[in-house]
C-alpha cells in the first residue's frame, strides 16, 4: 500500500467542486515522481467520470453509528489516468447524489455529519485491514478532520496510532462543527480526550484536527499568517499550535494546464507566437459569448460566492461600463442565487459588452483563460487561489485583491523589485472604489501594449508547477516519519 494515503472529499478529475479537488488530483502524482508512493481515497460520488470508469472491490465492511449500520465497499478505479492509485468508498445512499456538497436548493446536505463520519471510519477500517499500512495519512479539510483524533483516542482504531497524520486547511472558514447532541454518532473515545473535540461548546472537526495531527499545513504562507488573526474563532488555537504549522503554496498541474497541448482550447500555442495564440482564442470566445473582441476582455471564473468577492461584480461591471471604460466583461460560474440574478439583470443593460455563462464548465474555463486578456479575483478570502496561476500560464494578466495566496503569487506590475510570482494588478480594500481603480490601472497597462505584452510574456514563464510544492511536502513527511 502507499506510503502516503490522501483522504479527501474531492479529487480531479473524478470529483471536483473547487480548488481542493485540483490539489488532491495533482499532489500525489508529483509525489510519486520524486519517489514517494501516494494514493487517494474519496467517496464514490455520482459524477460522470466515476460512472464511466470501471472499479474493482478491494475491501468491504460496515460502519456503526449508534444503532444503525452503514454497509460500504472500497473500490479501486481501474485504467484511470491520474498517475496514482485512486480508490473510492462506495457508501450507498450517502454519496451517490446530485452534488458533492449541496442539495437541489443550494444548501449543504442535511445529513453531512453522518456522511463524514461514515466515510472517515470506512477509511480507517480499510487501513486496519491492509497488509502493508501507509506510513502517513494526509487529511484534507474538516470533512476528514476527525481522523487524527480517532487514530489516537478511539479504542477501535488505536492500532493505527503510530501512523503519522498531516492535515491541510484548504479553507478555514468551514469548521464542520456540530452539536454535542450528536455525540452518540461518534465511535467510543477516551473520556479524557473529550476536550480535544470541543471548541466553543460544539464538536469541531477542524479544531480537533489541528489539536491532534502531527503537523498541519495551509495552502499558502500568506493564508497561514491570516489564520492567526482571522479564523472564525480558532485564532488562539492556531497560535498555540504554531510549532507544527506549515504554509506550503499550492502548485498547478502543468500537464493539464498547458497552452501548447490543452485539448480544451481552440488554438494551441505554437513556438513563440503568443499574440496569434491569444487572438485566435479570443475570436473563438466570440463564438460563445456576446462581446466586442477588439476591446480588452476582463474575465471572472469561479464560484459566485461572497468569500470570492463575487457580490462585488454586478456593481463593478456596472460602474466600469457605465463610466465608459473601453473593455468587455465575461463571467463563468454559478452559486449564490442573488448574485446570479443581479448578473442577469445587468446583462440586459450592457448587451455586447458583458456576457456570462452561469454554470460550471471545466472546458469553457480553459478557453476563457486562453482567450481573455485580464482575469479578476476580488476575493474577501483566498487561501491560495489557483485561477491566477492558470491565468498567468495562459497569458492572461491577473487583477487580484492582496489577500492570502493571491498576495503570495501576484506582484503588482508597478513594483520594480525582483519579487517572485506573476506580474499583475493588486488592490487592497474590498470596496467598489478600490476595485474600480484596479480595473482602470489594468486598462492603462493594456493600452501600453509594449508593457502589457512584456508583463504577459513574463507571467507565462513563472514556475507555478507542483514539482516545487511536492518537494516541500516530501520534506515535511520525512521529518515526521524519520
Amino acid at each position: 500500500m502507499a506510503t502516503v494515503l490522501h483522504l479527501s472529499m474531492e479529487c480531479y478529475p473524478a470529483a471536483k467542486a473547487g480548488g481542493m479537488g485540483d490539489v488532491v488530483g495533482a499532489l500525489p502524482k508529483y509525489l510519486n515522481r520524486i519517489g514517494w508512493d501516494a494514493a487517494v481515497l474519496i467517496p464514490k460520488h455520482r459524477t460522470h467520470w466515476l460512472d464511466t470508469h470501471p472499479t474493482q472491490v478491494v475491501w468491504s465492511g460496515k460502519v456503526r453509528l449508534h444503532e444503525r449500520y452503514y454497509a460500504y465497499c472500497i473500490e479501486y478505479v481501474e485504467n484511470d489516468p491520474t498517475a496514482f492509485p485512486l480508490f473510492v468508498a462506495h457508501i450507498p445512499g450517502l454519496f451517490d447524489r446530485s452534488s458533492i456538497y449541496l442539495d437541489d436548493t443550494g444548501r449543504g446536505w442535511s445529513d453531512e455529519v453522518v456522511r463524514h463520519l461514515v466515510f472517515q471510519q470506512a477509511a480507517l477500517q480499510w487501513v486496519q485491514g491492509m497488509a502493508y499500512k501507509p506510513q502517513l495519512l494526509h487529511c484534507h479539510d474538516h470533512h476528514t478532520g476527525l481522523i487524527p483524533f480517532m487514530v489516537k483516542h478511539c479504542p477501535e482504531y488505536r492500532n493505527l496510532a503510530d501512523i503519522r497524520t498531516v492535515f491541510t486547511i484548504h479553507n478555514g472558514a468551514y469548521h464542520g462543527a456540530f452539536s454535542w447532541d450528536l455525540i452518540h454518532l461518534l465511535p467510543w473515545f477516551d473520556a479524557e480526550a473529550r476536550e480535544l473535540l470541543d471548541w466553543n461548546h460544539a464538536i469541531n472537526p477542524l479544531a480537533a484536527a489541528i489539536k491532534c495531527c502531527w503537523a498541519f499545513t495551509t495552502v499558502s504562507p500568506g493564508y497561514l499568517e491570516e489564520l492567526r488573526e482571522h479564523s472564525n474563532g480558532l485564532e488562539w488555537l492556531i497560535r498555540h499550535e504554531w510549532p507544527k504549522a506549515h504554509g506550503i503554496l499550492n502548485g498547478i498541474d502543468t500537464e493539464v494546464w498547458n497552452p501548447r497541448t490543452d485539448r480544451h482550447i481552440f488554438y494551441n500555442l505554437k513556438g513563440h507566437a503568443i499574440q496569434k495564440y491569444k487572438d485566435e482564442n479570443k475570436l473563438a470566445l466570440a463564438q460563445r459569448f456576446r462581446f466586442e473582441p477588439q476591446l480588452p476582455v476582463v474575465t471572472y471564473i469561479g464560484r459566485l460566492a461572497r468569500e470570492k468577492g463575487a457580490d462585488l461584480l454586478p456593481d463593478l461591471i456596472g460602474r466600469t461600463l457605465g463610466s465608459g471604460f473601453p473593455l468587455s466583461w465575461l463571467i463563468l460560474g454559478s452559486g449564490d442565487a442573488a448574485i446570479e440574478q443581479a448578473l442577469r439583470q445587468i446583462m440586459h443593460h450592457f448587451k455586447g459588452r458583458f456576457d456570462a455563462a452561469l454554470e460550471y464548465n471545466e472546458a469553457l474555463a480553459h478557453q476563457l483563460y486562453a482567450g481573455s486578456d485580464l482575469l479578476i479575483m476580488p476575493s474577501r478570502v483566498e487561501p491560495c487561489g489557483l485561477n491566477q496561476m492558470y491565468a498567468a500560464r495562459y497569458g492572461t494578466v491577473p487583477i487580484v485583491r492582496a489577500v492570502g495566496g493571491l498576495r503570495d503569487t501576484v506582484v503588482d506590475y508597478a513594483d520594480t523589485r525582483p519579487l517572485p510570482g506573476a506580474r499583475g494588478i493588486q488592490f487592497t480594500h474590498f470596496d467598489l472604489t478600490d476595485a474600480t481603480a484596479a480595473v482602470w490601472r489594468a486598462l492603462q497597462l493594456y493600452q501600453d501594449q509594449k508593457r502589457f505584452r512584456k508583463t504577459r510574456n513574463y507571467d507565462m514563464k513563472v514556475d507555478f508547477s507542483w514539482e516545487r510544492s511536492a518537494r516541500t511536502y516530501a520534506q515535511l513527511y520525512d521529518s515526521l516519519i524519520h
